[in-house]
């Protein structure tokens, strides 16, 4: 079936802060059940899927630097927090009868597999989906450079990236009564206009690579199915016309 849909591999990128749901702090179990549906029914139409998940629900490296801390340690425990939210999103998705396999940049094999493209690839081809976890294994790079960088090795049609709103605006339509809303834009024109789709490195990573990045709501029920079937409320970000 996938043959008649636009994309045929896709990554997927959450926010740590996807998985909290209403309760503020770590992992709302009702959510990732929600989003483990959506990605099972993805997986239903024969689409290749990937996911990398933030972990800042439970730890965000950057306020241990803000305080003064040390940066390195305080992205090593969040790279941690991410394999939290793998090994739950797994998890639920093994419940629905998903095959599903964690992949950590930093190695700890007694709780997941440590990536590697090969180990990767082969999981894909036997129809599983990835979670890549501990983002790039690296300080100093957010989970969104390391969703590009997957996306890249994994030779992913797309990159979708899951939000709190429907798109890209030119700022927090939240808070600015005024923001305008892009249904299309470069990768470049991103940058140039520091929209915060993602962190610069993501973005000029999957420029790149010629990897079109879609935002979209996460919190729009069935709005992964429809992003992945080229329908319903989203910003494409692609220098190149989308497949």
């Amino acid at each position: 079936m996938a043959g008649d849909l636009p994309y045929k591999r896709v990554l997927l990128k959450l926010s740590g802060e996807a998985l909290m749901g209403e309760v503020g702090f770590g992992i709302d179990h009702q959510t990732v059940a929600r989003i483990a549906e959506e990605i099972a029914a993805v997986r239903a139409l024969d689409i290749d899927v990937a996911v990398v998940i933030g972990g800042g629900n439970i730890f965000r490296g950057l306020k241990v630097a803000a305080a003064g801390g040390d940066r390195v340690a305080g992205d090593h425990m969040g790279m941690l927090a991410t394999v939290m939210n793998c090994l739950a999103m797994q998890s639920q998705l093994e419940r629905r009868g998903v095959a599903a396999r964690v992949l950590s940049a930093i190695g700890m094999p007694q709780i997941c597999e440590t990536f590697s493209q090969r180990t990767a690839i082969n999981h894909m081809q036997s129809g599983r989906v990835l979670l890549f976890a501990a983002g790039t294994g690296n300080p100093f790079f957010t989970t969104d450079s390391g969703a590009a960088l997957r996306a890249a090795e994994m030779s992913c049609d797309v990159l979708l990236k899951g939000t709190q709103v429907d798109g890209v605006y030119s700022a927090d339509p939240n808070r600015d009564p005024d923001a305008v809303r892009f249904d299309r834009l470069s990768h470049t024109r991103a940058l140039e206009l520091d929209l915060k789709v993602m962190d610069t490195a993501a973005i000029a990573l999957a420029r790149d690579n010629g990897i079109p990045i879609i935002v979209f709501s996460i919190h729009e029920e069935g709005g992964l199915l429809d992003v992945v079937r080229g329908k319903g409320r989203f910003t494409i970000v692609a220098d190149e016309p989308a497949a």
